[in-house]
């Protein structure tokens, strides 16, 4: 195994472990497989492979310590998955430009929203809210968005399920199964496009799984304060890149 392999890994272990506490894996995944010099397009393909194999990990571990049931996790893995093809073939046909413009409305929406959020006070789930077409519609179109373009999915997700009256806890959970659901929609139209190369996404994949279990494990020993923390600078930063990059 060469220098590049464990480079890899370590990014994907890092990467993961902030993106499951907080979103925002991307950040760090993205600039830095170009800056080792992997072409933009495999690294969103190589993300897409090793961020659906963290969050199968992670859907494992949900599972096993029954944190979810098993309903809840196939009905989001389902919307999740039709939203993440939807978003890698809509993409084909929007400029970057267009999505980053998308992509900094939805953000500072986001942190409005954190600001707001009296779950961040609270580590016990509230009411839930009734179900509706919206509340469905939303997790669908979180997929999409993470199908096809990705900054800020993990966040959007976390934002959303605690917006639902979740905690933040079992928000990073259902986030994680979301997260699954689109990056097999859209890992399924990436590998059609002849961009996946496995050396660099089996690499990915390892460290990315390894980073996902930490941040679980870790995920009930995270106070609020510093998870709501983390989610801000996380959501800034994500600002800042959209920012650059329409600039």
């Amino acid at each position: 195994m060469d220098t590049l392999f464990f480079t890899l890994l370590g990014l994907g272990v890092v990467s993961s472990f902030i993106g499951t506490l907080a979103g925002g894996g991307g950040l760090i995944t993205l600039p830095a497989m170009m800056l080792i010099g992997i072409p933009i397009q495999i690294g969103i393909a190589t993300n897409k492979f090793s961020s659906g194999i963290a969050a199968l990990t992670s859907v494992s571990y949900l599972l096993k310590n029954k944190h979810l049931s098993t309903k809840t996790i196939i009905m989001n893995v389902c919307i999740a998955f039709t939203g993440g093809i939807s978003g890698a073939l809509i993409t084909s046909h929007i400029t970057e430009k267009t999505m980053n413009i998308i992509a900094l409305i939805l953000l500072i929406f986001a942190l409005i929203i954190t600001f707001k959020n009296k779950q961040w006070i609270s580590s016990v789930e509230g009411k839930a809210k009734d179900t509706t077409i919206a509340s469905n519609a939303i997790p669908f179109f979180i997929a999409a968005y993470d199908g096809g373009f990705g900054p800020g999915s993990s966040t959007f997700g976390i934002i959303h399920y605690m917006n639902q009256n979740n905690t933040y806890m079992k928000a990073v959970q259902l986030t994680r199964v979301l997260i699954f659901g689109s990056c097999c929609g859209a890992f399924i139209v990436f590998y059609h496009t002849g961009f996946v190369q496995w050396h660099y996404a089996i690499a990915m994949a390892f460290g990315s799984a390894i980073g996902s279990q930490i941040g679980l494990i870790a995920l009930p020993r995270v106070p609020l304060k510093l998870a709501k923390s983390l989610l801000i600078t996380i959501i800034f930063l994500l600002i800042g890149q959209v920012v650059f990059k329409i600039t």
